[in-house]
């Protein structure tokens, strides 16, 4: 497991795309790649590539089912970057929630995307 520093996490934290992929994370518990792809409005190549970083870094783990890849947040992560995490959620809950509101209604088992 790599150790995560706080310079490593506010570096992944500071792209809108994987900061929104781990508030995505944090309220929806795991999604698969497609879906985020959907969520954010973003190539599968672009999402991968984030989710990469976010996985050698230990914020993410994956698991693969068919394929699809789920993430979800690492139950590693440390307190501290856990806590600076549900603050930046907090900050954005009502957004994210309706994102993720959205995305419930669509795909409610499996991956409801044709992307992958």
């Amino acid at each position: 497991m790599v150790q995560l520093t706080p310079l490593a996490l506010f570096k992944n934290l500071s792209d809108e795309t994987r900061l929104n992929i781990i508030l995505l994370l944090r309220e929806m518990g795991e999604v698969c790649v497609c879906n985020l792809c959907n969520l954010l409005n973003q190539s599968q190549p672009k999402i991968s590539r984030h989710l990469g970083m976010l996985r050698e870094s230990g914020l993410l783990l994956g698991r693969k089912q068919g394929k699809w890849v789920h993430y979800r947040l690492s139950p590693q992560i440390p307190t501290w970057a856990a806590q600076v995490i549900e603050q930046a959620w907090l900050s954005e809950q009502e957004t994210i929630q309706s994102l993720a509101h959205v995305q419930r209604g669509k795909s409610s088992t499996g991956c409801g995307v044709s992307v992958c």
